[in-house]
């Protein structure tokens, strides 16, 4: 029969190591259970992630007459979260950290130690009430697609275990040698550094919540839900409603518009400050010179830890709403996280701007980089950003005046808003036009770009695993070429957009020297 234990606050996790007495160790080794209190959490977790079918449940149990609907929902939710904690079980051994699920269908997911790169601790409010945290091992490889349910997540272990188990896990990765052929012998592991905090969220910049979509985001999928259920036509057609729509029709539709817009620019404040201050609020940023450590939450508070050793470079994000108010948002380019993949890199939320570059220099360590100005990408660039800009104000006047000798009677409105197309598109252009830039220091790619959703992009050269110049048919004939450099962290590939083709590979020599004699000749 196999052994489960429950682990205790101080027992011993044993060493990392790879030789074949290990192996033959850890298969001795007992299987562990989760902390008896998931028996609490996973049961509440179910109800309240499959609510909707909940709630259709009971509706229908209420037409039929027949309630026990709702009681056999609930009832199969709670036994599906009981036999999670019975079907989960986990076990560290000296090799690999090994976890096995599944109430239908049985899995078995081991990690070696030696690849483990992070370990993320997420606690939700039921997970602090009960003294209980999740515990996430990141190995610093990309999941393919599909992938998801192979992430290694030990969902729930107590807040007391968490430290210990963390430095244990992340202990290898200090006693690895850094250079091809030197022995672990000769590298002992060191004494875990002291955290310096380099950076902290203060109360005052919940003014920088408003300026981003965040609250329309939830007043819409709030709307969204109400009516799918029903509630948001009931409230629609409620007397209270009706009187109050009424009453500001008979002052005019301007008037109604404007209620209507400054109604939803004051909810959308409101609900975007209140998400801002549980997800960010007390948010800390340390470094002991190994590992950035990143914790924040109100709520559900989270840790993710950043290994140094992958990290590539930062981004700095400037939308525009953020970007008017002073503001910025700073990320972690890091090996093994992706952002397309909405993975965690955040270093500092929405702040002050001033506060992000410091930051930024300092985990970066280098001071130059919030100052050095960027070199433009000259006129025929400029010229490209005016010329997209423009196009849909060009395309509707062409459209109007053709209609115009065709005798069509054009209304007056129609003409406004080709106006107004053509000064939103010139503002747009502009804006474009003065963001795009790159800079190169030594060691270090700098790139900008974008208007609307600006990002200055500074990537480290040892980063860079590959080149792509990429001209296409318009470009070809504005003299541009679009540079992108290749690298397994963050987004996969950062682009100089539209530089003259003839100092592309100049570039490329500039940032990794001797790869644009590879193919410079071959142009």
């Amino acid at each position: 029969m196999t052994e489960y234990q429950e682990i205790e606050p101080m027992v011993d996790i044993p060493a990392e190591s790879e030789s074949a007495a290990a192996e033959a160790a850890e298969q001795e080794q007992p299987w562990l259970r989760l902390d008896r209190r998931m028996l609490l959490v996973h049961p509440v977790n179910e109800v309240v992630k499959l609510l909707p079918v909940l709630v259709v449940s009971f509706i229908l149990g209420s037409q039929s007459g027949n309630h026990l609907w709702g009681v056999a929902v609930v009832t199969l939710l709670v036994i599906f979260g009981l036999l999670r904690w019975f079907t989960t079980t986990y076990r560290i051994g000296p090799v690999h950290v090994q976890l096995r699920t599944g109430v239908f269908q049985k899995k078995l997911l081991s990690v070696p130690r030696s690849r483990i790169r992070s370990v993320d601790v997420e606690a939700g409010v039921m997970h602090r009430l009960l003294g209980l945290s999740i515990v996430r091992i990141g190995t610093g490889q990309r999941a393919g697609k599909g992938h998801e349910s192979n992430k290694f997540e030990l969902n729930a272990l107590s807040s007391a275990l968490v430290p210990d188990l963390r430095a244990a896990l992340l202990a290898g990765a200090r006693s690895k040698p850094e250079k091809p052929g030197q022995s672990t012998s000769e590298t002992p592991l060191p004494q875990e550094p002291s955290e310096t905090e380099i950076g902290h969220w203060q109360p005052s910049w919940v003014r920088y919540a408003p300026f981003s979509f965040t609250g329309i985001f939830i007043i819409a999928a709030i709307v969204g839900i109400a009516f799918q259920y029903g509630v948001g036509s009931a409230i629609a057609r409620s007397s209270a409603v009706s009187t109050s729509v009424d009453s500001l029709e008979s002052l005019g539709v301007t008037v109604l518009v404007v209620v209507a817009l400054v109604a939803l620019l004051v909810l959308s404040s409101i609900f975007a400050c209140v998400q801002y201050l549980i997800a960010f609020g007390n948010m800390t940023l340390t470094d002991n010179g190994r590992i950035l450590h990143v914790s924040h939450g109100l709520l559900k508070t989270r840790q993710t830890t950043l290994d140094r050793a992958r990290l590539r470079g930062t981004t700095l994000k400037e939308p525009l709403l953020l970007r008017l108010a002073g503001g910025a948002r700073l990320d972690a380019i890091m090996t093994g996280v992706s952002a397309e993949k909405k993975e965690s890199s955040l270093l500092l939320p929405q702040g002050p701007r001033a506060e992000a570059e410091r930051v930024m220099a300092t985990v970066i360590g280098d001071t130059r980089q919030a100052s050095i100005p960027l070199g433009g990408h000259g006129s025929a660039a400029r010229r490209r950003r005016y010329t997209r800009g423009l196009f849909a104000a060009g395309t509707a006047l062409v459209a109007l005046l053709v209609s115009l000798a065709f005798g069509v009677q054009i209304p007056v409105y129609a003409w406004v808003g080709v106006a107004v197309l053509a000064v939103g598109g010139t503002a747009l252009a502009y804006d474009r036009a003065k963001g795009l830039g790159h800079a190169v220091l030594p060691g270090w790619l700098i790139t900008r770009s974008g208007s609307l959703d600006r990002k200055r992009h500074s990537l480290e050269a040892d980063g860079v695993i590959g080149w792509t110049v990429r001209e296409t048919f318009f470009q070809r004939r504005a003299g541009v070429a679009t540079v992108i450099a290749a690298t397994p962290a963050g987004t996969g590939g950062y682009a100089v957009i539209d530089l003259p083709a003839q100092d592309s590979w100049s570039l490329i020599e500039a940032v990794t020297p001797g790869a644009g004699d590879v193919w410079a000749d071959r142009r």
